[in-house]
Order: structure tokens, then sequence, then C-alpha cells
């Protein structure tokens, strides 16, 4: 038997890839975050299946779920929301199944920043204004920051910054970020994007900390910060130019 680590997607039932639901609907066992995911996505849960709610277990115990269920002879998922590959857990988790030799594999799921992008319609690559995205989040009460990944160096760069675990720190942050990206720069921040209690506010490094306030909101958030997120802005991509040169495929 096999564990399911399984990319939710951003919260929506329908936002989950065709392999994820196949996998959902054959488990025997499906471990879940509840905090995060809209109650829908289980839909594609088979009836017969376990489920266990991970909110209240710490990393020991969901693995000892994990174990349990394969020597049980059951296929399990393990969904995370978003997508495995940052801030999932996945390497914590897998190194422990690796130790027991526990077979696993990975079904990627829509990014949760991709869902925010996209409830604003906006490109975070814009031509002229920026190339790159930077996907980071800051330290409070969490994991120590690795030596050099500094917000202040991030924002040095100018790229657009997308700031996750970060909603309740949103005031210090756009201070911080403020001499580099200017008071005036495009903030948007997303509440469960894509889920039915989707909140978007749009704002500046200035403004948008009050916003955030306003609303109350403390958790499943993301923050998109840059000047590509002003419609306004940036260039054409050489890709389309009609001056570039183009080959037909044969």
């Amino acid at each position: 038997m096999t564990v399911h680590f399984v990319g939710a997607g951003p919260g929506a039932a329908d936002l989950l890839t065709v392999r994820a639901t196949r996998l959902l609907g054959a488990a025997g066992v499906v471990l879940y975050p509840g905090t995060y995911l809209d109650p829908d996505v289980l839909s594609h849960v088979s009836p017969s299946a376990e489920l266990i709610d991970t909110q209240g277990l710490n990393l020991s115990q969901i693995t000892a779920r994990l174990v349990s269920a394969h020597r049980d002879g059951k296929d399990i998922v393990r969904l995370a929301s978003g997508d495995l590959s940052v801030y999932s857990a996945l390497s914590e988790q897998t190194r422990r199944l690796d130790e027991v030799g526990v077979p696993w594999d990975v079904t990627p799921g829509v990014p949760a920043y991709a869902a925010a992008a996209a409830a604003v319609g906006r490109e975070l690559t814009v031509p002229l204004i920026a190339q790159s995205v930077i996907l980071t989040r800051t330290q409070a009460r969490s994991t120590a920051m690795p030596p050099g990944e500094s917000l202040d160096a991030f924002a040095a760069t100018g790229a657009t910054l997308v700031l996750h675990l970060a909603i309740t720190r949103t005031r210090e942050l756009m201070e911080r970020i403020e001499p580099r990206y200017g008071a005036d720069c495009p903030v948007t921040v997303v509440y469960r994007a894509s889920q039915p209690g989707e909140i978007t506010l749009r704002g500046t490094v200035a403004t948008i900390a009050g916003q955030v306030e306003e609303a109350g909101l403390k958790q499943a958030a993301v923050i998109l910060v840059g000047r590509a997120l002003d419609p306004r802005a940036g260039g054409e991509s050489y890709l389309y130019d009609a001056s570039r040169e183009r080959r037909n495929r044969t």
C-alpha cells in the first residue's frame, strides 16, 4: 500500500486535479487539514473511507496514523492545502516514512498564490515590470528563517513578492518593505482564495494593513506585493512581437 501526498489546491472542491479526485475515491484512509479546506473537497472521498482531521495532531501522531493504515493494507491519501512543493511539511513526513519503509508518492495541487492571482486577474510576471516571483514567509512564532533569506534582502530585488503565513503581521511587514517598493506600490490580499468565504482586499503598501485589520483576517490569506499588480503597467512580451522571426514546426 502507498501513502499518496495530494495537493488539495487552495480549497475549492473543483480545483483538485483529476488524479487527486481518483486517489481520494480509491483511498481507505484520508488525512486532511480541516482548518484550510472547503468541506466540499471531501465529497470526492469514498463513503467507506476513514476520515482523519489533522488540525489537532502533531507530526508524530500524523505519521503514526499513516504507518498504521499502511500496515492495515489500506491506501492512504494525505491531503495538504495548496501544493506540496511549499510549506507542506512534506520533507519531514516523507523522511519519517522512509525510516520505517513505507512507500509514498506526490500529486501536485494548485498553489494558493496562483489562486490568489487568479482571483484578481493578474499575471505576476509582467514584461518590463517584474520577471521574478519570490515566495516566502517571515519568522515570528515559527521555524527560524535560514541565514540570508531576510525580507529586506528579498525586497531589494523589486520582484513580485508573495507572503505566506504572514497576515497577522501585515502592518509590520509593509513598514519594512516600503523603502524598497514605495508607499504607493499595489498590494493584494486574498483570504481563502477560491472558497465560498473568499475575501479580496486591494490597496497599497501604505493602506493595506488598515484594510486587513478592519476585515479581521487572522489566517489562510496570501499577500501579493508588486508593481505587476497594476493593470496599467508593463510592456509586451517579445514572444508575441510581430517583428519576431517565427518558424513553423513540421
